[in-house]
């Protein structure tokens, strides 16, 4: 109990999330540390089989993490100097500089202002006699509607990488994210919902891309070293064709299948606490919460608002009376074009990215919120709202 002169104790701090990690996956990165075997191994094996069957791929290869796995998708893809990708500047930076890994020049495309994703249409205004690829993203989560936009590119000989890093547990057109595509790539970064600390997976239909994609993780080794210790090997391997160091250690991929195991569950709190936030948030004149679009559902990996023009403080002063609450709420997605990182390239018009950018934040929602927890961050919200 507080004395008059003494402050109340302080509520602990909300994060934006927070992975969900318990002793399963614990035990499970101890017993591949007692292995002996903690660099690539078996145990990446049985990752990417398992993470390939849960999204509908015929193969996945374990990478270092997403960031790698969209680099190497456009390597294997030929992506080079010359080139044009067209990309969303409404994303982690991440997926424009994957163009710049290869030598090729990113084109920041526009998104549609309620799902934050491409569209056919975004596209097709960018396109030019260089574009070689599209790296669509399915942001927050949000399943991007890829069909129109597949259609689009095919004809004209256009490859299309789709970038999952939020992705995992989504659906689109029925199917989880990811399922029969040429190159989708996903991230176990710890604030997506399967978490390995850092890592990624690439998920494909065609297995000579994963075999290849397996080669040039491993320096384009001929044979990995779990390859020629379980065969009994002593042959030297042969390098075939340069490669690159972007593997995933035998520990990040046994606390990785532990994770994808509690998926199903993690989809489902967080669509019940989304759904919590929805309804107590309506009557907030002109705030509008991201959801499930026509064709698919979202695994709400970031729950992000928009905040209406005539919001009585900016987003910035919003966040500010977050943080003196003890709420750790993120600005909303950046937006890649408006950084010095690419200033170097022709200023272009996005209206509708700079507006999501400039005015949306991502509130916290982990699994282990409590509606308690919720109702703090709730509260902030209105408050400044009725001002």
């Amino acid at each position: 109990m507080t004395t008059a002169t003494e402050p109340a104790p302080a509520l602990p701090t909300i994060p934006v999330m927070k992975p969900w990690l318990g002793e399963e996956e614990a035990a499970a990165a101890a017993e591949a540390v007692a292995s002996g075997w903690v660099a690539q191994g078996p145990r990446v094996r049985l990752f990417e089989q398992e993470f390939a069957q849960r999204v509908g791929a015929v193969e996945g290869v374990a990478v270092s993490n997403c960031t790698t796995g969209l680099h190497l998708a456009l390597h294997l893809l030929g992506v080079g100097a010359g080139d044009e990708v067209v990309v969303p500047s409404f994303s982690f930076i991440a997926t424009a500089n994957a163009a710049r890994y290869v030598s090729a020049t990113p084109v920041f495309a526009d998104v549609d202002p309620v799902t934050g994703n491409l569209t056919a249409e975004t596209v097709e205004a960018v396109l030019t006699e260089r574009t070689r690829a599209v790296i669509v993203v399915h942001q927050a989560g949000v399943p991007a509607d890829t069909r129109p936009l597949y259609a689009l590119l095919e004809s004209r000989g256009i490859a299309v990488v789709e970038d999952a890093a939020c992705a995992i547990g989504s659906t689109l057109y029925g199917a989880p994210v990811g399922a029969g595509v040429d190159l989708a790539v996903f991230s176990f970064h710890p604030r997506k919902l399967v978490t390995t600390g850092e890592g990624g997976m690439i998920a494909t239909r065609r297995p000579e891309w994963a075999a290849r994609a397996r080669r040039l993780r491993e320096h384009g080794m001929s044979a990995s070293a779990a390859e020629r210790h379980a065969t009994g090997s002593v042959a030297p391997e042969q390098y075939l064709e340069p490669g690159f160091n972007f593997r995933m250690t035998d520990v990040q991929a046994a606390i990785g299948r532990v994770q994808l195991g509690r998926l199903d569950a993690m989809v489902a709190r967080r669509r019940q606490l989304a759904d919590r936030y929805r309804a107590l948030l309506a009557d907030v004149p002109g705030l509008r919460m991201v959801g499930d679009p026509a064709w698919g559902t979202t695994n709400y990996q970031s729950c992000w608002v928009l905040l209406p023009e005539d919001f009585p403080v900016s987003r910035d002063d919003l966040l500010v009376e977050f943080t003196r609450a003890g709420i750790s709420p993120r600005r909303g997605i950046m937006a890649a074009h408006l950084e010095l990182a690419y200033a170097d390239l022709p200023r272009v018009e996005l209206p509708v990215t700079e507006r999501l950018t400039r005015d949306s934040l991502i509130l916290p929602l982990f699994h282990q919120m409590t509606e308690d927890d919720q109702d703090r961050v709730i509260d902030v919200l209105r408050d400044v709202a009725s001002r």
